[in-house]
């Protein structure tokens, strides 16, 4: 029998990230007057909240079970399905779906749905993974996402669905060759999208990555800006409210895809120090969890969750100083939109939920899982 607790909140890794969450917001108090994202950003941190302590309390063990996994991802696809065909562009993209006056990112929602999807894939097929039937298949779920997304366009989500897939592939045991046969599949499908799916700003953004002084008065513009906000930061920031590069907008879009800078700007490289400490933490508290995962599921879901929050730091720290290009990619938990907050929440309260069941129950776990117990 599996052990259970009736109480599993990782307590560590919800004040690290609610300490993040109080950061990106005080980022952001700087920048009232006719701005709003002060004032609606509590609601989702609040409801971010709820939906950990929610998530905390749930009994995970029925995503083990056969076609419960590949029916949320295939009933989340729907909305991503229905913004490229039907739906209306926002600053350039098809990403959002307004319901009763809300703008909801259903992408943030599919990034978890495929790693329940994948993480019940490979925990039945671990042993078989060098085969590369298994890594096509497991391929075609992120590649329904990438392409769904990259339609869109939104570039920097549909690289961290790669970055999420190669992770979790990755650390399920794929062979060599497997891996120099993804890089060249994945050279080829970029000079593919060069040629026949990138606008022309995107193949600008990234030529100005290649010699960003090349035009800094426009497509370098915004990763020319972010990182004189971050150099000016300096040792101690200029403190709260002060940021100049932020506060006077010549750093766009402040509260999402550049809030990293905006904060370096007020907080300087103690407060970068701080925010690098606290993710540490969650990576930390993620490892763990996959490390005394009851099942195969468990480790597996807990890895992708891993790849998921820290492809969306590096991604967004690497904009942000300059050595990546433009992609408006956020960083979980600081910055601005409730999707992801409440995703990111989601996320964690899931893992707290799992480790409700007993570490040394982990051996007998695998054995029904791989016997087909928990497939009815």
């Amino acid at each position: 029998m599996l052990a259970e607790k009736k109480i599993s909140i990782d307590w560590i890794v919800f004040g690290a990230a609610l300490v993040l969450a109080v950061l990106g917001l005080l980022t952001m108090n700087a920048f009232t007057g006719q701005d709003s994202f002060f004032a609606k950003q509590p609601v989702w941190i609040v409801l971010g909240v709820v939906v950990f302590f929610g998530a905390s309390m749930v009994d995970w063990r029925f995503l083990r079970r056969s076609g419960i996994a590949a029916g949320i991802f295939a009933v989340l696809i729907l909305p991503l399905l229905f913004l490229v065909l039907l739906g209306h562009e926002v600053k350039g993209a098809k990403s959002w779906l307004s319901l009763g006056g809300l703008g909801i990112e259903p992408i943030e929602f599919v990034k978890l749905a495929l790693i329940i999807a994948l993480a019940k894939y490979f925990s039945r097929r671990h042993i078989e993974i060098r085969n590369i039937r298994h890594i096509l298949v497991s391929g075609a779920y992120a590649g329904i996402v990438f392409i769904l997304v990259a339609l869109q366009p939104d570039f920097g989500s549909a690289i961290i669905i790669f970055l999420l897939w190669l992770g979790m592939v990755l650390f399920s045991g794929l062979s060599r060759k497997h891996l120099l046969a993804i890089f060249l599949l994945g050279a080829m499908a970029f000079a593919g999208l060069w040629m026949f799916g990138f606008h022309d700003y995107q193949k600008q953004r990234i030529l100005t990555f290649i010699n960003p002084m090349g035009d800094i008065r426009g497509a370098g513009y915004n990763a020319y800006q972010s990182t004189i906000a971050v150099g000016s930061g300096q040792l101690l920031g200029k403190g709260i409210g002060y940021g100049t590069q932020s506060k006077l907008r010549f750093l766009p879009e402040y509260q999402t895809d550049f809030i990293f800078a905006a904060f370096a700007e007020e907080w300087g490289f103690v407060g970068v120090g701080m925010v690098f400490a606290l993710f540490g933490v969650i990576f930390w508290r993620v490892l763990r969890a996959a490390a005394r995962g009851a099942s195969n599921f468990e480790t597996l879901f807990a890895v992708g969750i891993l790849c998921y929050l820290a492809a969306h730091f590096a991604l967004h720290v690497g904009i942000n100083l300059g050595v990546l290009p433009v992609t408006g990619t956020t960083i979980p938990f600081m910055s601005y939109g409730g999707s992801h907050i409440l995703a990111e929440f989601l996320a964690l309260g899931m893992l707290s939920g799992m480790n409700r069941y007993s570490r040394a129950a982990h051996r007998d776990a695998l054995d029904r899982e791989f016997s087909g117990g928990y497939d009815r």
